[in-house]
């Protein structure tokens, strides 16, 4: 980094500026070098690192580095071009977040978003919110199948102030992006997990992706305890682009200690003797649940047609 180069996050970007958020706290405007917009440079998204300077002091401030990234999501490019398209880059963790009830949660859409963190090597924690509404043990037999894989369950409730500080160590100092279906209470929990901070996550699922120059990515949310917020286009936008029927498998953690222990190398997990992933099932060390899932999920990669409930 040189000497006149201040390191920042893209957070937003529309018509060509982009507004990049420093450590200092500041947003600045700005535009890319001439450079960066050659054909082979990386195409610049919304969650990228990089550096701005100023042409002169007081002048207009420019992008004049994009740092490697260390994580992205990506969706196919739309209108049949062929290709990827970068939703958010350099995000650490996705936040699912459900509702127990209002609406009632589907776990095999659940499990259809922590596939896709999977694939893209992303960590993921799951939210069920509004636990007030239901009593604990079935709270306890719906994230079993979850927790069994391996993932931080939250339960949360903005109502009766439950497990709030909990979340908020999750989120602190990450940069995460939030998914789930609309209605599961999303703004309302991240203001009572950040009182005051008038956080406004549905605004900006509404405001993304309207214009032509609009990016692709979310608004990135600066979080007051550091870190920060991107409410993406949607995991379901992003879709299970990109992954083969032969590779789910290794997108459900659960399965990786028996993978490669079946009998058959091309083993689908499926009805196959010797299958050591159909062998744990019947221990109950993976969930059936879970397994099922897979098997969709499998089939949908197949066949191309989307069966997620």
């Amino acid at each position: 980094m040189s000497e006149t180069e201040t390191r920042g996050v893209v957070i937003e970007g529309t018509g060509g500026v982009w507004q990049v958020h420093t450590a200092n706290g500041e947003t600045h405007d700005a535009t890319l070098r001439g450079r960066l917009k050659q054909d082979n440079a990386p195409k610049l998204v919304v969650g990228d690192d990089v550096g701005i300077e100023r042409a002169d002091p007081g002048g207009a401030w420019a992008i004049c580095e994009i740092h490697p990234r260390r994580s992205q999501l990506a969706r196919r490019e739309p209108g049949g071009r062929g290709g990827e398209r970068v939703v958010v880059a350099n995000i650490d963790q996705v936040i699912v977040v459900f509702a127990f009830v209002k609406p009632e949660p589907h776990p095999r859409m659940i499990d259809r978003f922590l596939v896709i963190a999977e694939a893209n090597d992303v960590a993921a924690r799951l939210v069920m919110n509004k636990c007030e509404l239901v009593d604990e043990k079935t709270a306890r037999e719906f994230a079993k199948p979850f927790e069994m894989a391996g993932y931080p369950v939250h339960f949360t409730s903005v109502k009766a102030a439950v497990g709030l500080s909990t979340l908020r160590e999750g989120l602190d100092g990450r940069v995460s992006a939030l998914s789930g279906p609309s209605g599961v209470g999303k703004s309302s929990l991240l203001n009572a997990v950040y009182p005051g901070s008038g956080l406004r996550v549905g605004d900006i699922s509404e405001s993304v992706n309207k214009g032509r120059h609009t990016t692709v990515g979310a608004k990135l949310l600066p979080l007051p305890g550091g870190g920060y917020v991107a409410d993406t286009p949607g995991l379901r936008e992003v879709g299970l682009w990109g992954i083969v029927p032969t590779e789910v498998d290794a997108c459900f953690p659960e399965f990786k200690p028996f993978l490669g222990e079946c009998k058959f190398q091309d083993c689908t997990h499926d009805h196959e003797p010797g299958c050591a992933v159909l062998a744990a099932v019947a221990r109950n060390v993976v969930s059936a649940e879970r397994h099922a899932s897979y098997l969709k999920l499998r089939a949908e990669l197949t066949t191309g047609t989307e069966n997620w409930r």
